[in-house]
């Protein structure tokens, strides 16, 4: 006989929160059943009103708050409840920090059924204006231009004026283009009729201060383009590139194909610690310039050179890890999938100098096995995939090379848990991890594992 549910939608119940959920949510319990409230943090006694109910959990909206959390902190943002750009500016930045660890130490311990594995206090930075990039849709809401990000879980665009998790320059970008399309009758996408021109207006920054603008539209035609630009320049002095992005596609993918260059130069120039990267509008570039460092300065550490070794980094994309292992190191291989990526890693090599990094297109599955077969035996791999992970096969064939040590660098604590405990099998223990906090004032986490073979 199923058990009954103890909720019912519409009801109101006083709840009291017991932890934080993998997406920021506080979690309270009825008869054992989970509620999940968005905006409640550990240990507040709220009211909230159930508002879905599924066969085993229920979503609630909050609201009352009885007894706060002492953590509990003023959102600076006047759109944060609605936004779905932050999750936690409703919660003290050391208490983020804090959160964060336990997401990694609860995937490891849950997820990857492990234990014994050390996970060091979150590494956090400048929680305010880190973002070097923005990529914020375009749309109409009762007549009016918004520019902004999604609300959470929907497509209604939530129009803001300053994104303070945005560098200054970046605000500056946007709204002035949003004035530019009221004032040269711009018209902008409407994603249910496929109708419009301006759909994203993207913006970079670098860190001596160098800024680009990207209109992404869904047309090749942009009337007025040189007003635009003109306008643009006047208004974010900053500006070193204006460049037009065709996307045609009825897709959720932000860039197309095609890029023109509408005025200035046609990349801006970054830097990571001692390596500088030329930065284009489709380039793949951490963006929080800063914490990258301290992220990838944890990865070297954890890969443990001496200056003669081996090395091999799957899923390279533009070569950034690459290249700061490469300065450490006698020899390393990039692999990557993307085509355009390994063409970008090697522009980034040969602009920094570094002759003793090899990149090549291809699945890390397939030719990680050539190599090895052609003499190439890795003393460490680095690993830096997307959120979904690493696949079996290519965790077997790190095992199968036999490395003394392997670094994963992860943005997803639950695949990372699933890998490590995949790796187990493999032969290989997770030894420890380092979260990193990339992205203030948001739920995302990275993290840097050192994983060591269990028999040496």
């Amino acid at each position: 006989m199923a058990k009954k549910i103890p909720v019912q939608s519409g009801e109101v119940c006083e709840l009291l929160i017991e932890r934080m959920g993998s997406r920021a949510e506080g979690v309270a319990r009825v008869e054992g059943f989970t509620v999940f409230v968005p905006e409640a943090l550990p240990g507040e006694r709220i009211r909230a009103r159930i508002k879905n109910v599924k066969k085993t959990y229920a979503t609630a909206d909050l609201v009352e708050i009885l007894e706060a959390s002492p953590e509990r902190a003023q959102p600076r943002c006047p759109v944060y409840d609605i936004c779905g750009g932050c999750q936690f500016q409703h919660l003290e930045y050391g208490a983020q920090l804090r959160e964060k660890q336990r997401q990694v130490e609860d995937a490891v311990r849950h997820i990857g059924k492990l234990d014994g594995v050390k996970i060091f206090p979150t590494i956090g930075t400048e929680p305010w204006g880190y973002r070097n990039k923005m990529q914020f849709p375009v749309g109409k809401a009762r007549g009016e231009i918004s520019v902004g990000c999604f609300s959470e879980g929907s497509h209604t665009i939530v129009d803001t004026e300053a994104c303070y998790i945005q560098h200054q320059t970046n605000n500056k970008i946007m709204n002035a283009m949003r004035e530019a399309v009221r004032r040269f009758g711009i018209s902008v996408y409407d994603e249910d009729r496929h109708t419009g021109g301006l759909r994203h207006i993207m913006g970079r920054v670098s860190a001596n201060g160098d800024a680009m603008a990207v209109l992404v539209t869904a047309k090749k035609e942009l009337p007025q383009a040189k007003a635009i630009v003109k306008f643009l320049r006047d208004r974010v002095p900053q500006l070193v590139s204006v460049q037009q992005n065709v996307q045609t596609y009825h897709t959720n993918v932000i860039l197309g194909r095609e890029t023109i260059l509408l005025w200035g130069k046609s990349s801006i120039r970054d830097t990571i610690g001692p390596l500088s990267f030329q930065i284009s509008p489709r380039s793949f570039f951490q963006v929080n310039t800063a914490q990258t460092e301290v992220l990838y300065g944890k990865a070297l550490e954890f890969a443990g050179l001496r200056g003669g070794e081996t090395i091999i980094d799957a899923y390279c994309g533009t070569g950034t890890i690459t290249l700061f292992l490469a300065r450490k190191a006698r020899k390393v291989y990039g692999i990557e999938v993307v085509p355009t990526a390994i063409a970008d890693a090697k522009k980034n090599a040969r602009a920094n100098h570094i002759a003793n990094a090899e990149f090549i297109v291809g699945d890390s599955a397939k030719v990680m096995p050539r190599l090895y077969r052609n003499g190439v035996h890795p003393d460490v791999i680095v690993t830096d995939p997307p959120r979904a992970g690493c696949t079996p096969v290519v965790l077997e064939t790190f095992a199968q090379m036999c490395p003394s040590r392997i670094v994963y660098v992860s943005c997803n604590p639950s695949t990372l848990a699933r890998d490590l405990a995949l790796l187990e099998n493999f032969g290989y223990y997770a030894k420890k991890i380092q979260p990193v906090d990339m992205f203030p004032m948001t739920r995302h986490v990275e993290s840097v594992a050192l994983i060591m073979p269990k028999i040496q």
